[in-house]
């Protein structure tokens, strides 16, 4: 019997937290497009140094490099904004600053996955998952 998350991103957010917090450099967790795609946003702003889809069966994994061995994790403090019992959800005008621009938040919108500083820009609204600094 497997074990499933019901809150894919808490999950994750929660294992590249705890690597950091224990200085591991990678983590391993089962791979969805959600999953891959808040990654992704994380490898662009420069939180996380590279990731990669492993294939697999029943289901791949997505492998995620956090920092290179010996060096500081870029990731002082993640947490999940939006959760399955409360949704956050913001106009793109109203989408929060974190410390004073030096963090970011991700935001679900129409257009897909993107930082609140993306949104603001594309007049974009929508569900703020992540928040990281």
């Amino acid at each position: 019997m497997s074990l499933q998350s019901t809150d894919q991103i808490a999950d994750l957010i929660t294992r590249i937290r705890n690597a950091v917090l224990v200085d591991k450099n990678e983590i391993l967790v089962p791979t969805s497009k959600l999953k891959a795609g808040v990654v992704e946003v994380l490898a662009k702003n420069g939180y996380v140094k590279s990731f990669e889809i492993v294939e697999g069966t029943p289901r791949g994994m997505l492998h995620v490099v956090i920092n290179e061995p010996g060096a500081n994790a870029k990731i002082n403090e993640i947490t999940k904004v939006s959760k399955p019992g409360r949704r956050v959800y913001s106009a793109a005008d109203d989408l929060p600053t974190i410390k004073s621009g030096r963090g970011m938040i991700i935001v679900s919108t129409s257009k897909g996955l993107m930082t609140g500083r993306d949104a603001k820009k594309n007049r974009l609204g929508g569900e703020i998952l992540v928040k990281v600094w």
